[in-house]
């Protein structure tokens, strides 16, 4: 028997943050429905916007309507008086009505009561996908699977390791990647002198140094999605491409410096100056490395006291450095970046709101329609 197909569904939820139980919930809700608007209803309580939420729903779920709004009303499953906020503040966000209902909570019951439309009840007790954003938000490394890539470079922990001309940066963060198991994230500005048209003699343009930070800032973005664990070393940053633009036009660089400023990670690890200088062709050479470390120590201590990323300088050889290093990266893997708790629920399995109405249906397949309560336990977020 070939199912019902409905013109116009909706998913809602807080999507706090979304995983891959809220995507497997809006394709069920596609494969029933011609069109489907998903709607992510946050709360003022909750430290990552809406807005943000929604643009990651849309990447993954592009034929969908994700429309997004603030919804402060109590969450109380047993209070007529919530339901009615809670419903108009949806009701505000359709662009037309609806005919169906997608949750995989028993809440969906009086909500498609309410529409009237009809339950599309997905995944009873979540049993196909165990996984929930209450579990995400206590252990995002735990439930990694669950988390879609623009999701996991949200959670992403980044160490940027920099330094003068010859200090070892590279071997750090080559040392540290590999020890963590990560994607590399090579620096860029050094392909970039050994490609320049023109050659290292030529003069540099605030253009190049625009180019180098998108490039770099591309990669680690690149990365961070991909990273099997939340966590990821990098080899320079955009907050280097300032300090390097100074040096070769000899002014600080406005777009370099907002986007440096957008881009803050959680740690800094400073490569010292004490080990010999190496020429490798690409370099200026040894009598303005020190005064180019002096540097980055005053912009990195500069940033720092703005209320940006503490910072370490790591020297010794490269066991010891690696070693030191380690004992400061760790510590962000096993700590994950929080999210405020959202409002409390109250009444959440207590009641049966649809029993005064009489029942609604539930869409289920194989069994066709038969009366449900409206039982409503944690919501879909």
């Amino acid at each position: 028997m070939t199912r019902a197909r409905f013109r116009h569904g909706l998913v809602i939820g807080k999507f706090y943050p979304p995983h891959a139980g809220h995507l497997a919930l809006v394709r069920h809700a596609l494969a029933r429905c011609e069109r489907v608007t998903v709607q992510v209803l946050a709360s003022s309580v909750e430290s990552l916007p809406a807005a943000t939420r929604a643009a990651w729903l849309a990447e993954e779920l592009p034929t969908a309507r994700v429309v997004h709004a603030v919804d402060d009303a109590p969450v109380d499953y047993a209070d007529p008086a919530a339901w009615d906020a809670h419903v108009a503040v949806m009701q505000s966000l359709l662009d037309a009505p609806v005919d169906a209902v997608a949750t995989s909570d028993a809440y969906g019951a009086e909500l498609a009561r309410r529409l009237g439309a009809t339950w599309l009840r997905a995944d009873p007790g979540r049993r196909g996908v165990p996984v929930s954003g209450t579990a995400v938000r206590a252990d995002p490394a735990g439930h990694w699977w669950a988390l879609p890539a623009p999701v996991r470079a949200w959670y992403v922990r980044r160490v940027v390791v920099l330094g003068a001309e010859s200090t070892g940066t590279t071997t750090l963060a080559e040392d540290l990647t590999a020890l963590f198991g990560l994607p590399t994230v090579a620096e860029f500005g050094r392909e970039w002198s050994e490609q320049r048209p023109g050659g290292l003699d030529a003069p540099w343009h605030t253009s190049e140094f625009d180019l180098v930070a998108r490039e770099q800032a591309r990669r680690e973005d690149d990365a961070a999605r991909r990273t099997p664990v939340p966590l990821l070393v990098c080899d320079t940053d955009v907050l280097a491409t300032t300090v390097w633009h100074e040096r070769y036009v000899g002014t600080s660089s406005p777009t370099v410096e907002a986007l440096a400023a957008s881009r803050v990670p959680d740690l800094y690890l400073l490569t010292g100056d004490e080990i010999p200088f190496v020429q490798d062709g690409l370099r200026d050479g040894e009598h303005v490395r020190h005064a180019m470390q002096d540097r980055f120590r005053e912009v990195l201590a500069r940033q720092e006291a703005a209320g940006g990323a503490p910072w370490v300088e790591v020297r010794g050889d490269r066991a010891t450095r690696l070693a030191a290093a380690e004992a400061l990266v760790r510590p962000l893997l096993t700590t994950p970046r929080t999210l405020a708790d959202p409002l409390p629920q109250a009444n959440g399995d207590l009641v049966d709101l649809a029993a005064a109405h009489g029942a609604a249906t539930a869409d289920r397949p194989g069994d066709g329609r038969v009366p449900v309560p409206a039982a409503v336990p944690d919501s879909p977020a």
